[in-house]
């Protein structure tokens, strides 16, 4: 690869090191914008263009016009037609931090009136691909990518196709004869994990992420693979317009557009501080996994348009906005080897020994890589440099290798065909992409299933974890999860362990006492019952009440229960049906665990099969209270609105995507006195509210 990691300009000449650069740069912007193939992480091109700044700062008599620091975006492709753009799509300046952030601030203020108040309007930086939407008289004319910011690709058959984009405007009388808005084309997070494990199941390479595959979505030369990709769109600003109303701020332009029928995201806020602007930039940032869909930053643009105007742009950037990043996620670095773990069920997991990289907040030496078919598709190999990504809580995943850098003879790895543990053969069931250790008694899933036991999201057993499982396995203190709560008997034994002291002790059957008190739904979760995560144990504790009922139930009555199915049913039913397993489920009885679940909902069932969206604050009501009240009349509370939705309830402050939307296909919108009406009587109001 003509590409190279980022390294001071010192270590070589400045006019070699120059060239190097950019030869990188540009063959990874034709792998990241026309291939949609990115061998390497965002924050690893960052670093390659901050290098190549660097050079040419220091030494100006380097920089070129045609530098990739001089550029904005990318030549269209030649399979598409080219389409010159109404008003140039601008790229954004990026700051990293308070101090860089109060840097843009400042630098406005001294361009603007001196006392200037300024407002702020706070957005998410979808993780996708930036679009220009064109409508004459109302009517969708046409798509573009913003290629090298002047001319794009047109691809508006393909965008045609994505639900999200309105085909025909709702505006009334005030119909502008021309209007261009800009806006992000992505793939939800959901959409995307199944495309890759439709794409997995066929052998086919999986895409590294949502934003890439959305790319590739959208570069399709047939408009119906692009359809089934389940693309979204959200609107972010206002561009060309004639014979449209007169506005003065961007808010105004975005609730504008939301009347016009597009989706303008719920998320987005206006504050008049910058303190606000940076709180929000740090809640985001903890909190960007809770979005159904993936952001890398938070843009943040002044509200006056004339302010706008008065401070214009550079020749790459409007001076007006500015990108807040987020941390990276992706990093490259090298794959040392490949090793296999033995899970609490028996499952057999390859996972990849890492060069330790700083990723995601972390420092990352070890990675999941799923299963032999995923180590197959990936195709990663011990020596490689291979793409990590870490999410948030997410488990770090290997994406792929970088080809370009693999060395020559690296042979492809082979799945054992050994427990790594006890040496019992590996078995791979019939229609299923993982391997399992059959030995119950395998010493790795003994230790994963006490562990997993005692574990926050199962039983909470502080001092029950990796460490102290391994040193009373060893000992023989225990041999299975029955036997956590006969250790208030072995005190003598455990007294004699060098690391436990007296208050080590108490503390620790302290935290098993107090396990038995904990909820059905996370005794469910702590046996280990195949396919039965912590959501389902809840469903089932809240369906069944009493832990004795699943004993009795049948696997019919199990996969009644709405979120169950077929395949947990038969798992738990099967799980229940073993004879050592009723014999642990008495151990436990016997032991004082609580069996006892939520009692049945003592609330007439007036929302059966209906499905009701709650958007804005609620003065009755928290967010999780107004979905309970729903969910327990029978109903169904989803976060988005559609043609099935019963009615929208609209509070304080609510998403104006989702009133536009409930307007555009005629959902019912409520407010919170209709809302209630309709929790007693399960009739909506007329007329509505």
């Amino acid at each position: 690869m003509p590409g190279s990691t980022p390294r001071s300009c010192e270590e070589v000449d400045p006019s070699i090191r120059v060239v190097e650069l950019r030869d990188a740069i540009e063959y990874h912007n034709r792998r990241y914008h026309e291939l949609d193939e990115p061998e390497v992480s965002d924050a690893d091109y960052d670093a390659l263009v901050v290098e190549l700044r660097a050079v040419e700062s220091e030494h100006p008599e380097l920089l070129r016009a045609d530098s990739p620091t001089q550029r904005l975006g990318f030549t269209p492709a030649a399979q598409f037609s080219a389409v010159t753009h109404v008003q140039p799509m601008m790229s954004l300046d990026n700051v990293f931090g308070w101090l860089e952030l109060a840097a843009w601030d400042a630098r406005n203020r001294k361009l603007l009136e001196p006392g200037s108040a300024l407002r702020y309007v706070v957005e998410l930086k979808i993780d996708g691909l930036a679009m220009s939407l064109t409508y004459s008289q109302g009517l969708y004319k046409r798509a573009a990518t913003r290629g090298d910011g002047r001319v794009g690709e047109d691809v508006t058959e393909n965008v045609r196709t994505i639900a999200a984009v309105p085909k025909r405007l709702v505006t009334g009388d005030a119909t502008p004869t021309l209007l261009e808005v800009r806006g992000e084309v992505y793939m939800p997070v959901k959409a995307f994990a199944d495309l890759n494990a439709r794409r997995g199941e066929a052998g086919e390479p999986l895409f590294a992420n949502p934003r890439n595959s959305a790319a590739g979505s959208l570069r399709q030369k047939d408009p119906r693979v692009t359809q089934s990709r389940e693309l979204s769109f959200w609107c972010y600003q206002l561009g060309a317009v004639q014979g449209g109303p007169a506005l003065r701020s961007h808010w105004e332009t975005l609730m504008f557009l939301a009347e016009c029928g597009f989706p303008v995201n719920p998320e987005i806020q206006v504050v008049d501080s910058l303190e606000a602007v940076h709180e929000l930039c740090l809640y985001w940032q903890a909190h960007r996994h809770d979005l159904p869909y993936e952001i890398d930053g938070i843009v943040i643009k002044l509200d006056d348009l004339a302010q706008r105007s008065e401070l214009g742009s550079t020749s790459k950037a409007p001076r007006w906005a500015i990108a807040y990043k987020l941390p990276p996620e992706e990093r490259t670095t090298k794959l040392l080897r490949i090793e296999v773990s033995i899970g609490r069920t028996g499952k057999a997991t390859p996972f990849a020994v890492l060069e330790p990289v700083f990723v995601g907040g972390s420092t990352v030496g070890m990675a999941t890589l799923h299963n032999q078919d995923q180590v197959k598709v990936k195709d990663v190999r011990p020596g490689d440099t291979v793409l990590v990504r870490k999410a948030g809580d997410v488990i770090p995943e290997v994406l792929g290798p970088v080809l370009s850098l693999r060395p020559e003879g690296l042979a492809p790895w082979e799945f054992p065909t050994l427990c790594p543990r006890c040496a019992t053969p590996l078995v791979r069931p019939d229609n299923e992409s993982d391997h399992r250790c059959p030995n119950i008694d395998c010493p790795a899933q003994a230790f994963a299933r006490i562990v997993h036991f005692g574990s926050r999201g199962a039983m909470d057993i502080e001092g029950l974890g990796d460490k102290s499982v391994e040193l009373f396995l060893d000992r023989a203190l225990l041999l299975d999860v029955g036997d956590v709560y006969q250790l208030a008997q072995r005190t003598d034994d455990l007294r004699a362990l060098d690391r436990y002291g007296e208050v080590s002790i108490q503390n620790l059957l302290a935290a098993i006492e107090k396990s038995k008190t904990r909820p059905l739904g996370n005794l469910l979760f702590a046996l280990n019952i195949r396919h039965v995560g912590g959501t389902v144990g809840q469903i089932l504790a809240k369906a069944f009440h009493h832990l004795d009922s699943i004993l009795d139930a049948t696997e019919q009555h199990i996969a009644e229960v709405e979120g169950v199915g077929p395949i947990i049913a038969r798992s738990v039913f099967e799980w229940f049906a073993r004879p050592e397993h009723r014999q642990l489920v008495e151990r436990l009885r016997v032991a004082g665990v609580n069996f006892e679940g939520p009692a049945a909902p003592d609330v007439a069932q007036t929302l059966v099969g209906m499905s009701i969206v709650v958007t804005g604050t609620l003065a009755g009501f928290s967010r999780d209270g107004a979905e309970e009240a729903i969910t327990s009349r029978g109903a169904k509370s989803p976060s988005s609105v559609s043609k099935k939705t019963t009615a929208l309830v609209v509070g304080a402050e609510p998403g104006a995507s989702k009133v536009a939307k409930a307007e555009s296909v005629g959902v019912p919108v409520l407010d919170e006195a209709a809302f209630v009406h309709l929790l007693a009587t399960g009739e909506l109001p007329t007329p509505v509210a």
